[in-house]
C-alpha cells in the first residue's frame, strides 16, 4: 500500500501558491485495507474514505471506462492492480497530473511540470472528451491562472466536444456549481472567453453569448460592445471582492440588450425589463441560489434609475427603495449598490472616480427608515389612508435631504 498527494495540492506547491487541502490516492490497496485501518469509506461511485485523524480524502487507484452519455456516463474500476500512472492518466490536465510520493519525489509521466513552467493547460489524454465538465474546468481554471493559455490541441478537443453534444448533456446543477466557482476567482471573465472560444458559452449561457457585437449606447461607451461591457463589470466585482450574488448579478444585469432589434441599436430602450426577465430565466434554468437570483433579476432592472439618483425627485427615489423591498432587505440593498457601483466602473477607458450615487441612495434609505410608521398608523383615524400617509412621510423625509430637487421631475 503505497500513498501520493496529487491534483491540485501538487501544483499550487509547484507555483509557488498556497495549499488549502490535499488530496491522496492510494496503489495496492483494498477497500476491506483500508477500513481496517481506521478509515471511513465516504465514496458510493468509487471508493473514497477519511484519514481518520486528517479527515483528508483518499481514493483508491481506479480507471474509467467511458459508458454512456454525460458526466455520469462511467464504469469505475479500482483495485490493487490500478498503477498510480493509470490513475494519472485519467485526470483532465497535465498540470493536475502529477503526483507527490512520501518521501517527497514527484511522478509526472505526463509532462505538467513542463506545462506549469510553460502556463499551458493541456489535456492528459483523448479520455478528457469524454467527460464534459472538463470544458468547464478548464475555463474555471483560466479564471484562476490568468497567465495561462490553453493549448491550441485542447481547445480544438473541446470545440469537438461541443459540436459533439457532449456540453448539452451537463445537468443544470453541476454547471452551476463550475460556474459559481469560476465567477469568485480573480478574473472571471476569462472562464466566459475560454467558454466563448471553443462554443460551449453559446450552449451554456446563450443569453450571454448574444452581448458580444452588441453597441452599447451611444451616451456610454460606443467604442465598446455590450459583452465587451459586462465583462470589465464583471472583473471589477471580482477585483472589489464582491460575492458571488454580486458577480453572478453583474454578469445577467445587461442581458436585454441582446434582444435589442437591429434596425433600434445602438439605442435600447426599455431594456431593463427585459434583462430582469432574462435574469430571472436564466437563474431558474441553472438552478442558481435565491439570493443570486433575487439580486441579479434587482440589479437587471433597477441599474439604470440607481445610476440617476442625483438627477430624481423624492418621490421617485422613495417608489425606487419601497419597490427593492430596501427597508425590509437593507442588507441586500447594500449588495444592489455594490453591483450598480461594478456597473458604473466597468468601462474601460474611464477615469476612476467615486460611485456618488451610492451615498445618495444609502442617504435617503436612511431617511425613510427614520420614518415612523406606527405613529402614523396609530394618528391616522382612516385607515384605507396609513398606506399613503406613510409613503408621504417617506417622501417628505427623502425631500428634507435635497430641498432643491423636491420639485424637479
Amino acid at each position: 500500500m503505497r500513498c501520493y498527494v496529487v491534483g491540485g495540492a501538487v501544483r499550487d506547491a509547484l507555483l509557488g501558491l498556497p495549499v488549502q487541502d490535499h488530496d491522496w490516492v492510494v496503489v495496492g490497496a483494498t477497500p476491506d485495507e483500508m477500513l481496517a485501518r481506521g478509515f471511513k469509506q465516504v465514496g458510493k461511485d468509487f471508493p473514497v474514505f477519511l484519514h481518520p485523524q486528517t479527515g483528508e480524502e483518499y481514493a483508491l487507484a481506479r480507471t474509467e471506462r467511458k459508458s454512456g452519455r454525460g458526466y455520469h456516463g462511467f464504469t469505475v474500476h479500482a483495485s490493487p492492480e490500478v498503477t498510480l500512472e493509470e490513475d494519472l492518466l485519467r485526470r483532465d490536465l497535465t498540470i493536475n497530473a502529477i503526483a507527490r510520493a512520501e518521501d517527497g519525489s514527484l511522478i509526472d509521466p505526463y509532462g505538467g511540470r513542463g506545462d506549469i513552467e510553460r502556463r499551458v493547460f493541456r489535456h492528459v489524454s483523448p479520455a478528457f472528451a469524454e467527460d464534459p465538465v472538463r470544458i468547464l474546468r478548464v475555463a474555471r481554471f483560466a479564471a484562476r491562472f490568468a497567465d495561462f493559455t490553453v493549448a491550441p490541441e485542447t481547445l480544438a478537443l473541446m470545440r469537438t466536444m461541443v459540436d459533439d453534444g457532449e456540453v448539452d448533456h451537463l445537468v443544470p446543477e453541476r454547471v452551476w456549481q463550475e460556474l459559481a466557482r469560476g465567477l469568485m476567482e480573480a478574473t472571471p471573465s476569462r472562464m466566459i472567453a475560454v467558454l466563448r472560444e471553443c462554443g460551449a458559452l453559446a450552449r451554456i449561457l446563450p443569453e450571454v453569448e448574444r452581448l458580444f457585437g452588441v453597441p452599447q449606447p451611444a451616451q456610454y461607451h460606443p467604442e465598446i460592445d455590450t459583452g465587451v461591457h459586462v465583462m470589465a463589470v464583471l472583473d471589477h466585482a471580482a477585483g472589489a471582492g464582491e460575492p458571488l450574488a454580486v458577480r453572478w448579478a453583474c454578469l445577467l444585469h445587461d442581458l436585454g440588450k441582446g434582444d435589442t432589434p437591429a434596425d433600434v441599436l445602438p439605442h435600447h430602450y426599455g431594456h431593463e425589463e427585459k434583462s430582469a426577465t432574462r435574469a430571472k430565466e436564466v437563474s431558474e434554468r441553472l438552478k442558481a441560489p435565491t439570493d443570486c437570483r433575487d439580486l441579479a433579476v434587482l440589479l437587471a432592472r433597477e441599474h439604470g434609475i440607481l445610476h440617476q439618483a442625483a438627477r430624481l425627485r423624492p418621490q421617485t427615489m422613495v417608489k425606487v427603495l419601497e419597490r427593492s423591498d430596501a427597508l425590509r432587505r437593507p442588507e441586500r440593498f447594500e449588495l444592489l449598490l455594490a453591483a450598480a457601483a461594478c456597473d458604473f466602473h466597468g468601462r474601460p477607458g474611464r477615469a476612476p472616480e467615486p460611485y456618488a450615487a451610492a451615498g445618495l441612495w444609502q442617504a435617503a434609505l436612511a431617511a425613510v427608515r427614520s420614518v415612523d410608521a406606527g405613529a402614523i398608523a396609530r394618528a391616522c383615524a382612516d385607515k384605507a389612508q396609513i398606506p399613503q400617509r406613510i409613503h408621504q412621510a417617506r417622501v417628505a423625509a427623502v425631500a428634507a435631504l435635497r430641498p432643491e430637487r423636491s420639485a424637479d421631475r
